[in-house]
């Protein structure tokens, strides 16, 4: 589904990914680990537009995302989270939902200003949408509630809703367990899941936490110092020494 070739990003003479390669397939968990500083934002910002590649190429279902703005980017089905939670603290939570939607939406200024039934019609596939969302990730009983006196996890579950609102063919989750407790983290995982089997959407996950990435990742690849140094299943990718060598280098030099 997703295919980056040979990816290289720089920032000055920075070289932040480092012709990077792989390939996410459909309906799978692929994570992307790797130490701080690896590269792994860098290349979640290349796939959705933020940063443009020094060289390389990113394609969705063959088609060349390369030179996409951002906003053409999500009209091709690719939607993300943040590391940092970004909610409309003054917008209710339904209000944070209906602003993913706002790429299918498709109404002009006439549609409101005459009231017509095709504004009806799209307000009202909107407002089905974000119930099914919230009903999947528990924000029912949440929608009417500022989304910045709402609990942080269920803001980071707002962010999440809001990305599924543009009805995405692959979401890329950046660090959805950081900063959650335990129990927190282990509800996330199984939502994690049911994004993938019951919306069937593909996921690339960029996350720290061990314990999540073991859990739900059918592939994972592995980047230090913006190369790959690793790709496979969980397992194998836990017992290579390349891997191994680049956590505890990170651990010794911290």
């Amino acid at each position: 589904m997703l295919e980056i070739k040979n990816l290289t990003v720089k920032f000055g003479g920075l070289t932040a990914v480092d012709n990077l390669s792989m390939e996410v397939k459909k309906g799978t968990i692929h994570s992307l680990i790797g130490p701080n500083g690896a590269g792994k934002t860098t290349v979640f910002n290349a796939i959705t537009g933020v940063v443009k590649p020094f060289s390389g190429q990113i394609l969705l279902d063959g088609q060349d995302l390369t030179k996409l703005s951002p906003h053409k980017i999500v009209e091709h089905k690719v939607s993300r989270t943040f590391q940092n939670v970004v909610v409309f603290k003054y917008m209710s939570v339904l209000e944070n939902l209906y602003i993913g939607y706002h790429s299918k939406l498709h109404i002009g200024i006439l549609d409101e200003v005459l009231s017509t039934k095709r504004m009806h019609l799209k307000t009202g596939e909107m407002y089905f949408k974000a119930l099914k969302i919230a009903d999947l990730l528990g924000l029912k009983s949440r929608l009417l509630s500022y989304a910045g006196s709402i609990p942080f996890f269920h803001q980071k579950l707002v962010e999440i809703g809001r990305a599924l609102m543009s009805d995405p063919k692959i979401l890329l989750l950046d660090e959805p367990a950081a900063g959650l407790t335990d129990t927190e983290t282990e509800i996330m995982i199984q939502l994690i899941k049911a994004i993938r089997d019951e919306l069937g959407i593909t996921i690339l996950l960029v996350e720290h936490d061990m314990r999540v990435v073991m859990n739900i990742s059918d592939v994972v690849t592995v980047m230090d110092f913006g190369r790959k140094i690793a790709e496979g299943k969980p397992e194998e990718v836990k017992n290579d020494p390349a891997v191994i060598r680049a956590y505890l280098g990170e651990m010794e030099s911290a």
